[in-house]
């Protein structure tokens, strides 16, 4: 029988088709270790990877299984740069950190790259994404962003798309145009967290799955976190919960709330398809952001309806059908044979949260649907802070990111009110 997430609904074509994924046990006693890590996605086991390959003894917690949350069911696109276009950054934060934080992002990219060959993690990278339009009037700021990208920040790989040109290579007329960036692409995101848990734990760092944490206290120089079954002490911890925060730390459920984003997968659509015949990745500009791909055995991955609580979903296949029909018709009754969801962290200016919530410890998350590179990377930065260079973690933490308003009990309510909002705004 299929595993199933118990915080993530339905069954993932990503589970169907990562092959083995190991099990860690669950911590039994008390541990003392230099560095505790609290959730296990791609923030969480990367930074216990490259401690542990630095000589730092780590123990790392998950309260359910390593990717059952958005790490192992998200988009799988990398992306380019940061969440915000780089001039939109600089006409907040000056060129100086803008560029800078841009060229983190580009890091990030490479990094992931690096990471998976060197320890031959096959991530079924696929190059390309293309952003397209969905409102003509877009059009002028892709153009002149392609412009900008080239000119102000060396980054040479974006092309513009007229709204011909686009249709080609989406094999749809639904929108007007758009970017094609041939400078990154997309991956099976569970086959990398898998394989970064295989690395981590092969440098010695303490694994631990079905280990939730009750409770973390900041006290007389060490952090002590609480299981149901033991302990652990330690000199610093990283908190790498995102989405799945709940009543565990207060400054971080403040600042980081989740959004139910689901995906369906097709059956193969056959090598005459017209659907993005290229094999880039698609995201378009509605706030509530459909992206799609297709994967290596020809499937239209769809991703698109969102909601704004963690309530239960229903009829997850039938809403992603009636998207998929919008954009593709002829497709209004394929054979969806894989749909599930995932909830990411989000921000509200959709920036990284990066903070030192208590002495000792400190929070990442909240990538705002950008952290397939960004969660990775930030695992490596915290990594380096705690070896002792902070300069580049700095940039995140730095970053001016205000709590949500309302409080505990109205900030749900308040945050579907506002998202709920701009989601109709899509279709005026």
């Amino acid at each position: 029988m299929p595993y199933q997430s118990p915080i993530s609904p339905g069954y993932s074509w990503y589970e169907a088709t990562v092959g083995e994924r190991p099990e860690y046990p669950a911590l039994d006693g008390d541990v003392k270790v230099d560095v505790v890590i609290v959730g296990g996605g791609f923030t969480g086991l990367s930074a216990a990877a490259h401690l542990a390959k630095a000589g730092v003894d780590v123990a790392l917690i998950e309260a359910h299984r390593f990717g059952d949350g958005a790490s192992g069911r998200n988009g799988g696109q990398l992306g380019t740069g940061q969440r915000a276009w780089a001039e939109d950054l600089e006409e907040e934060l000056g060129f100086t950190r803008a560029k800078a934080l841009f060229d983190l992002g580009e890091e990030a990219k490479q990094h992931l790259l690096d990471f998976a060959a060197t320890n031959k993690i096959d991530l079924d990278y696929m190059p390309g994404q293309i952003s397209v339009a969905h409102k003509k009037r877009y059009l002028k700021h892709y153009r002149a962003h392609a412009e900008i990208m080239a000119e102000r920040f060396g980054y040479p790989h974006l092309t513009f798309l007229d709204a011909g040109e686009a249709a080609r290579r989406l094999g749809s007329r639904l929108y007007h145009g758009g970017l094609a960036d041939s400078g990154t692409g997309h991956i099976h995101p569970l086959k990398l967290l898998v394989g970064t848990a295989r690395v981590a734990a092969a440098a010695g760092a303490k694994l631990y799955e079905k280990t939730p944490a009750s409770g973390i206290k900041s006290a007389g120089g060490k952090v002590h976190v609480t299981t149901p079954r033991g302990t652990i002490t330690a000199d610093k911890c990283l908190m790498a919960t995102n989405a799945h925060c709940g009543g565990l730390e207060p400054v971080t459920a403040a600042h980081v709330m989740p959004i139910g984003s689901f995906i369906g997968a097709t059956a193969p659509l056959g090598p005459d398809s017209p659907v993005i015949p290229g094999g880039e990745s698609v995201d378009d500009s509605r706030f509530v952001v459909r992206y799609f791909r297709k994967s290596r055995d020809g499937r239209l991955l769809f991703g698109g309806r969102e909601i704004y609580s963690k309530g239960d979903p229903q009829n997850i296949k039938d809403q992603i059908r009636r998207q998929i029909a919008e954009v593709y018709p002829d497709l209004k009754d394929v054979e969806i044979t894989h749909a599930w969801g995932g909830y990411v962290g989000i921000t509200l200016p959709r920036k990284p949260f990066v903070r030192e919530v208590m002495p000792n410890v400190v929070s990442a998350g909240g990538y705002s649907g950008h952290g397939v590179m960004l969660s990775n990377f930030t695992g490596k930065l915290y990594a380096e802070a705690v070896t002792g260079n902070r300069d580049r973690l700095k940039l995140f933490e730095e970053l001016k990111i205000p709590p949500f308003p309302g409080g505990p009990r109205l900030r749900p309510a308040l945050l579907f009110l506002a998202l709920n909002w701009y989601a109709l705004r899509d279709r005026i």
